[in-house]
């Protein structure tokens, strides 16, 4: 482990981080608020100057990045980051939350969970409302390069089942042939998807202000919202399919929408097994949506009834986590079905949480197999994506990354129970959390202000772990990562 290069990058981290707090202190700037100088203001230097004092003695070492560096750089990016951008939050005077509280809220944001432990949006200064959106924004474009271009050189995350072994776009067409030049390619269709939205939000009846703020929390699949009623506030059916569209732009591959983009071609979403079963699952869970609300609530429009029904399902699905009503108390299986959902989540290389569509399709296959095996013992099965076999070591892998999902699951649900609080409370938060939802049941149904500390705390862990796909975490707490 080179530990002068880790720290060289992570001042430089922490010095270009410092740089997005300028532009909540300029809306604060604008809308006559003065306490953003105290909140950003001391923000700004203290994360630029603890940048600069990490980079500054070991600003000439630049020896290669080893796999173990890449693994704790990964995973400082998030947790260092995270507790950086609690700062503006803790020192606002407008907000007056704990530490813990800060550090949630900061980390929800970047993981692009949505989770909040804030109450009053609608009181809370421009400059906060504005910051905790761009959070997320930056989140969803870290989101996108880590899940194409970093993960896949560690041999973990969804990405790297995806371009190992699909004969689809993005392995043949392997978008480019360097990081930076992958990055920059996903950072214009990134931009370009949120200014877009943007203008078709303000274009169906937001404000400026809301329509910006929406498009960043809509394209990093966040959830966080300007109003405590969420997308409800602007009672809009316009609004909501606006969002409709976005999310499940976001929640698919964006190393898809790349080879579209570049070959000018519809079709290869449709060559693509992953696309069409996310496109499927949703498309299934929307019309049982539907008719369950339509049989106990008959005397609305089917329209509005379709609405929210594809909404809620997209919005859930996505693992993007708004509202346009109170799902949790609609009838029957509804609510829970939504939570279940959200494991499922949006696609390899997306913005989307949960455990990502390309593993559910491989392990429903692998169901199919066995199935086929039982009815004919000496046949020899293979699990395709297309038309290509699916290696074992692949199918190992997958089942690895569910085994250790479910493993992390009941921890964290125990440990939450463990501190007094109900099952459909701990339940719902430890998969709204894990999946990088949001909103869950319960008593967090809302927000997660009236948890205690200690569960806040094991929730943070969670949201890490979701948005890190498990195992970047994992393996640096196993002593043989430490071995030399």
């Amino acid at each position: 482990m080179q530990r002068t290069v880790i720290q060289r990058i992570l001042g430089q981290l922490l010095m270009v981080f410092s740089i997005t707090m300028l532009p909540p202190l300029l809306v604060g700037m604008y809308y006559g608020e003065t306490d953003v100088y105290n909140s950003f203001g001391n923000a700004f230097v203290a994360t630029v100057l603890t940048g600069f004092l990490l980079w500054l003695p070991y600003h000439k070492h630049h020896g290669d990045l080893r796999l173990r560096d890449g693994f704790i750089i990964v995973v400082l990016f998030w947790t260092v980051l995270g507790a950086f951008g609690a700062l503006p939050l803790l020192l606002s005077e407008a907000v007056h939350i704990s530490i813990i509280d800060s550090l949630f809220e900061s980390i929800s944001g970047l993981t692009t969970t949505g989770a909040t432990v804030l109450t009053q949006l609608d009181n809370l200064p421009y400059s906060i409302l504005f910051y905790r959106q761009q959070l997320q924004w930056l989140g969803g474009m870290g989101i996108i390069v880590l899940a194409v271009a970093i993960l896949p050189m560690l041999g973990v995350g969804g990405m790297q089942l995806y371009r190992a072994e699909t004969p689809g776009p993005v392995k043949d067409s392997k978008l480019t042939p360097r990081i930076t030049e992958t990055a920059k390619a996903l950072w214009y269709i990134y931009l370009s998807l949120t200014v877009l939205c943007a203008l078709t939000y303000w274009f169906a009846g937001m404000s400026i202000f809301d329509a910006v703020s929406h498009s960043f929390s809509t394209i990093a699949i966040g959830g966080f919202s300007t109003h405590d009623l969420n997308i409800q506030y602007f009672n809009s059916a316009t609004i909501e399919w606006v969002a409709i569209v976005f999310m499940l732009a976001s929640g698919a591959n964006f190393g898809l929408h790349f080879i579209v983009w570049r070959n000018r071609s519809m079709l290869y979403y449709w060559r693509d097994a992953e696309f069409k079963m996310y496109i499927s699952i949703l498309a299934v869970v929307s019309v049982f949506a539907f008719s369950v609300l339509y049989m106990h609530q008959s005397n609305q429009a089917w329209f509005a009834l379709a609405t929210k029904s594809i909404f809620q399902v997209v919005s859930m699905g996505t693992t993007t986590g708004f509202t346009s009503e109170n799902f949790y108390l609609w009838p029957t299986v509804l609510p829970v079905l939504l939570i279940m959902i959200s494991f499922i989540g949006g696609c390899a290389g997306s913005t989307g949480g949960g455990m990502k569509v390309i593993r559910i399709l491989l392990l429903f296959k692998q169901g199919m197999r066995e199935i086929m095996r039982l009815i004919h013992p000496n046949a020899q099965f293979a699990v395709k994506l297309g038309k290509k076999p699916v290696e074992n070591r692949i199918m190992e892998a997958v089942w690895g990354f569910l085994s250790a999902y479910i493993a992390v699951f009941i921890v964290m649900l125990l440990l939450l129970m463990a501190t007094g609080i109900d099952q459909v409370t701990a339940y719902s938060a430890v998969a709204a959390t894990l999946n990088n939802l949001g909103p869950g049941l319960g008593e967090v149904a809302q927000n997660y202000s009236s948890i205690n500390g200690f569960s806040k705390i094991v929730l943070c862990l969670g949201m890490l772990l979701g948005r890190l796909e498990i195992f970047t975490l994992l393996v640096i707490f196993t002593p043989v990562f430490w071995q030399r």
